[in-house]
């Protein structure tokens, strides 16, 4: 991690095939959940992935290094977060890569013209990805403001950027987002009528151990039934080491659906 000037680091991830230019203190810092939520966009992928509260850039990032034609646009509402992923795109050890993304400073929740207006126009993208706030609000929150905006789902939240993902994807488009669990009944209520063929992926710590995130993937205009895919394990049961599908998952070497 290398300190700047203005408050940044300089974060390696896919093992160096790209950086984010992310807070040091406050606000939302990318992870892993950002990096499993990439790849659940199909290795092959080429058209454009609009990654919806996009942060300093993570997602939109690793699936712009692991997929090589494909663009993407990151959509982030806070002015303070949106200046990190401006610093991404910039940096130089990303130019390669970040010639194929571009940013747009909107609210994800905005609906019909007010959405439009604000850039994210209807059929408009190819997939979009999402890993929206899923701490409640009864939930210990943060002081920092930044983090709470990133991180506390206020209610309606999550139909609301579902419904956004339905507006702004082509026919046959898809949809990918990462959760708690606990948000799952919530996720496929919000995607009935406006997605099928969905994909759920329970993500676990350990494999005795119960999952702590779930990725549900699903496409518009699909019939087909939904799939409990199999789980995705990180850690074997002793050592925190994670496991070789894990890593390659983690840093950009296969997709989460094996797709």
């Amino acid at each position: 991690m290398e300190p700047t000037e203005d408050g940044a680091s300089i974060d390696a991830f896919h093992r160096g095939r790209f950086f984010l230019a992310q807070p040091l203190n406050g606000g939302h810092r990318a992870g892993m959940d950002a990096m499993m939520l990439a790849a659940a966009v199909p290795s092959g992928f080429g058209g454009l992935v609009a990654d919806l509260g996009a942060g300093a850039g993570g997602a939109g990032l690793a699936v712009l290094a692991r997929c090589p034609q494909a663009r993407a646009l990151l959509v982030e509402r806070e002015p303070a977060m949106a200046a990190f992923a401006r610093q991404t795109l910039a940096l130089e050890a990303n130019a390669e890569i970040a010639r194929r993304g571009s940013l747009l400073v909107a609210d994800v929740a905005l609906a019909g013209r007010a959405r439009t207006e604000a850039g994210l126009g209807d059929r408009s993208v190819d997939i979009a990805i999402m890993n929206p706030p899923f701490n409640e609000a009864r939930d210990r929150q943060t002081p920092d403001g930044l983090r709470k905006a990133a991180h506390v789902m206020d209610d309606g939240l999550l139909e609301r950027w579902i419904r956004t993902a339905a507006a702004i994807v082509r026919p046959s488009g898809a949809v990918a987002l990462i959760a708690r669990p606990q948000s799952l009944a919530e996720i496929l209520d919000a995607m009935g009528g406006r997605f099928g063929g969905l994909e759920v992926k329970p993500v676990h710590p350990r494999p005795d151990a119960d999952a702590i995130r779930v990725v549900v993937r699903g496409r518009r205009g699909s019939r087909r039934a939904m799939r409990l895919a199999a789980p995705l394990v990180l850690h074997a049961a002793d050592g925190n080491r994670f496991t070789a599908h894990a890593d390659a998952i983690c840093n950009g070497q296969a997709s989460l659906f094996g797709d």
